[in-house]
């Protein structure tokens, strides 16, 4: 509650707040790196150890399967915001739980205030350590500049964590209103709709067929039978088609099996953590180099 009143007070808080807001953002994305390393530590350390536990491995490298498995692997972005989003609550309610007894708040004023002075909204409607006297006042006010600090770093990150989301839904409503809205897809997928891989329908044939049906003439069911057997396709020239594709399903199913890194850490490049500038740059690059080090 306490604000500058002179000239001098108030040029010097703006110079002062272009280094001290720089230093405080730094702090936050320096805690965030931290705290997405050991999150994606910790994470990896249970992943490794319930594919131990699953079997899947061969007896050989099971002991050494840690020196050299995910490699790539990172946590996903979904199992970050849920880890942040608990601890910010449990953060939140703990600190709810000193405020109500000590300022004579309601418990929901409390997190109200907790969640407004964790994400720096800072209304002031309500305000800590305003009271003249407090009983053990100093333990309060360390306990109180703990919190704060807690807080609003793991309220920082989450919301960092969020916009990352919020990326990928935008993302996801962008491409599906740019195949919704394009002339091709339609087109592809009424193509698609006509014709199978046993029987390739086209206009050109419907028309003849149509046109024998409306004919005086004879059935011709030996030229039919030959005409349908020339645009079927041959199942030798679909399996020769599709030889490249059921190998690498059977490498992807083989290496599955066996345990191999590339089948287990494919899943990292859907994480959600790709990309970005700031800090979700720094989050992204932080993981990698996790990744890299395990």
């Amino acid at each position: 509650m306490t604000t500058p009143v002179t000239v001098s007070g108030k040029v010097f808080l703006i110079f002062y707040g272009l280094l001290g807001c720089a230093a405080t953002i730094l702090f936050f994305n320096l805690f965030l790196e931290r705290i997405i390393t050991l999150l994606a530590v910790v994470m990896k350390a249970v992943r490794e150890r319930r594919i131990r536990n699953s079997g899947l491995l061969p007896p050989g490298i099971r002991h050494d399967f840690s020196a050299y498995s995910l490699p790539g692997w990172k946590p996903s972005v979904y199992h970050v915001m849920l880890i942040l989003g608990l601890s910010a609550l449990t953060i939140s309610c703990c600190a709810s739980a000193m405020y109500t007894p000590v300022e004579g708040w309601a418990y929901l004023d409390s997190l109200y205030f907790c969640f407004v002075s964790f994400s720096t909204i800072g209304f002031g409607d309500f305000v800590s350590s305003q009271s003249a006297a407090y009983e053990y006042q100093s333990l309060y006010r360390v306990a109180n500049f703990l919190f704060m600090l807690m807080g609003v770093c793991c309220i920082y990150s989450l919301f960092n964590v969020i916009s990352i989301v919020i990326k990928q839904v935008l993302n996801w409503m962008l491409e599906k209103m740019s195949c919704l809205f394009c002339q091709r897809c339609n087109k592809a997928g009424a193509f698609l709709g006509r014709r199978n891989a046993i029987r390739p329908g086209s206009k050109g044939r419907q028309a003849r067929l149509g046109a024998a049906a409306d004919s005086d003439g004879p059935w011709d069911s030996d030229t039919e039978g030959r005409r349908l057997s020339g645009e079927m396709i041959s199942m030798k020239d679909l399996a020769a088609s599709n030889k490249v594709s059921l190998a690498i399903m059977q490498k992807q199913l083989s290496e599955s099996a066996n345990g191999y890194p590339r089948t287990v850490c494919s899943s990292s490049l859907h994480n959600g953590f790709s990309g970005g500038v700031g800090a979700l740059g720094i989050m992204n690059n932080r993981l990698a180099e996790t990744s890299n080090s395990r």
